[in-house]
């Protein structure tokens, strides 16, 4: 439950992050009929930095998306090693649960 949770707004900051990256790419395509070699120079800028943030973004989604399959394996072969453990956390968190949902 919590890993879904957690993939979900994963996926909302990537979404969100992407969208942001589309929108200043508009923005760079819209001020293209700004002359001067300022606005040249600015869009230049504004374009390397948008691909430095493409790229970090991409590497930043692998690196979550492996560590959260390496930690998803762990937990796996963890209840598959320890069953009965795996099933008396699992009963005391959902009594946890339980205790605080009643008040």
């Amino acid at each position: 439950m919590a890993s879904k949770s957690a993939k979900t707004a994963q996926d909302i900051l990537m979404a969100d992050f992407q969208a942001l990256v589309r929108d200043t790419e508009k923005l760079l395509a819209d001020t293209a009929n700004l002359a001067g070699d300022q606005a040249d120079e600015l869009r230049e800028q504004i374009h390397d930095r948008l691909m430095q943030a493409r790229e970090t973004l991409q590497l930043t989604q692998d690196s979550a998306r492996q560590r959260g399959q390496a930690a998803l394996g762990s937990a796996e072969q963890y209840v598959q090693d320890n069953p009965w453990q795996a099933i008396g956390i699992a009963a005391g968190v959902g009594l946890l649960i339980g205790l605080l949902a009643k008040r």
